[in-house]
Order: C-alpha cells, then structure tokens, then sequence
C-alpha cells in the first residue's frame, strides 16, 4: 500500500471510529455529516469522497462489524472437530462478539441495518462472501459427514442464527437476558434442530 493509500485508509477508519461513536452516543437521529465530521476532525470533503454519503458511511460501517463478526465465527468454527462443537462455538463466538462489542452489536441489529439490508441484501452478502464461505464450507462438510440434516444452507442458517440474533437483540435493548446461561442453553437446544442424529 501506497503512503497516499495508507493516509486514504487511516482516514477513512477515522470517519467510521467516528460514526459508531456518535451512533452510541446520539442514536440513529444522531448520525448525521456534521456529527461525524465534528467527532472525526476529518473534512466534509473528505467523507464524501471516501463514502459518497452518510449512507455510504453508514453502509460501509454497517460492512465492516458485520465482517468483524462473521470472520470471528468463521474462525471459531474453524477449530471445532465436529458439528456439535461447533455450534456451540458459534453461540459463544456471537454472543461474546456482542458482549464486547454492544454499541457495534446495536448498530448491526438496528432498524437502520434491517432497512439496509433488506433494500441492499445481495450487494451485502456479496460483500462478505470471503467471511461468509468457512461457514458454508463448514454446514456442507457437517451435512456430507451425516452430522447435520440434509436441510437447504439457508435454513440451516436461519435455525442456527436466528435463535441467538432473536437473544442478541433482546440483550442489547432489554438487557434481561443473562448471556452465560444463555450460552449454556442455546447451543443443544439449536443442535437439536439441525442434528442427523435420530431423536
């Protein structure tokens, strides 16, 4: 990388440091150009040219926790022997992510993200193909051993996220769930629901 594109990067992660901090602290209303160039110090000029927009920003930010997050799962995944393990991997790797990272967790599981993504889903998950391939590559190595049911990926995807993302979002506004027990519980209740094994 060139200097020009490094100083091109590094202001660009400013502009997106910036914006998740004025979502945080200002919500959804809050995330306006003024805002994030104030927060930023970085110029007008500058945020149009690396996003376009604040939409653009948004989007972009929206791009690199989600990739955060699918590449953590990815990795964890990675490690596991069997299809059990990981799912359990894969609850704990979630909701550690959002743990530690709640104002990124209540951005991607925002209404503005829900917005996003469903008026841009394909360009989204062309985005994130390189992250979202290990998990692929992993359901279809489970469903070939017999370990997981010979169900379509995607609902696959959705019986194993959708429990913790419902539990995510619930933490992150509510905040009444108690995310050990959680990880404790979720993991067999969602293998149940993808296992080959006979019930």
């Amino acid at each position: 990388m060139s200097p020009k594109q490094q100083r091109g990067q590094a202001t660009a992660d400013l502009l997106l440091d910036a914006a998740l901090r004025v979502y945080a602290e200002s919500g959804e209303q809050g995330l306006t150009v003024g805002a994030v160039t104030r927060a930023s110090g970085v110029s007008l000029g500058s945020l149009y040219h690396h996003f376009g927009s604040i939409d653009g920003l948004v989007n972009a930010l929206l791009v690199r926790w989600l990739g955060r997050l699918l590449e953590e799962m990815g990795t964890a995944v990675s490690r596991s022997r069997t299809a059990r393990t990981g799912i359990n991997a894969i609850v704990r790797t979630y909701l550690t992510f959002i743990r530690e990272h709640p104002d990124a967790g209540r951005l991607v599981h925002s209404s503005q993200a829900d917005r996003v993504g469903m008026a841009q889903a394909k360009q989204l998950r062309d985005a994130q193909e390189a992250r979202l391939s290990p998990l692929a590559a992993w359901i279809t190595f489970h469903v070939e051993k017999g370990e997981i049911a010979p169900l379509p990926p995607e609902l696959i995807e959705t019986l194993v996220l959708g429990p913790v993302i419902g539990l995510a979002r619930r933490w992150l506004t509510l905040g009444d769930v108690d995310l050990d027990e959680a990880a404790r519980v979720l993991p067999e209740r969602i293998w149940r629901s993808i296992s080959a094994e006979p019930r």
